[in-house]
């Protein structure tokens, strides 16, 4: 059984137009594309123009967003925001991201434990600091009984020579 293939090939016609501004009005200004926050990207929304989280959360970092969101949720983001003056809302939003991803990395402590840590490693470095001063103050002490204990003149090698008015460490750089 032999069966032929027919291809149908349909063709259209482009005609040109002019450009003329008499034949068709102009058309209208294109809006500028709105690129939507990370916070309307991940939570799926259209990104209005006075949206509250677009200045905090631009599209290129939505990580910020998603550890926010993860630990505080959005509406709680959003209310906070609005009861804070535009001039401490970064420092809100920057704080709600170190506390999110405190409490991501640490559930039961969060920023809290992070803390401590640095407390408990000032206190070692502080103990550390009074064991070597303690340290240096018995080596300064050892340095002056032996300074006591020499005797008042120097060693003949360290004294000048009356030809040569230069140090002896001097010398000592010649040879060297």
């Amino acid at each position: 059984m032999e069966s032929s293939d027919t291809v149908t090939v349909s063709t259209c016609n482009f005609h040109s137009f002019s450009s003329s501004s008499s034949s068709s009005p102009p058309l209208p200004p294109t809006p500028p594309i709105h690129t939507p926050c990370a916070a309307c990207k991940i939570l799926r929304r259209r990104c209005a123009d006075k949206c509250v989280l677009a200045p905090y959360f631009p599209p290129t970092e939505p990580l910020k967003f998603a550890t926010a969101h993860r630990i505080f949720g959005a509406s709680n983001i959003i209310k906070l925001l609005q009861e804070l003056p535009e001039i401490h809302r970064d420092d809100a939003v920057s704080s709600m991201v170190y506390e999110a991803g405190a409490r991501i990395r640490d559930p039961v402590y969060g920023s809290a434990g992070a803390i401590c840590q640095l407390q408990r490693r000032v206190d070692e470095l502080q103990a550390e600091l009074l064991n070597l001063r303690a340290q240096q103050k018995s080596l300064l002490a050892l340095i002056c009984m032996q300074q006591e204990q020499l005797p008042a003149t120097p060693p003949p090698a360290l004294l000048l020579d009356e030809f040569n008015p230069g140090s002896v460490w001097e010398d000592e750089l010649l040879w060297n």
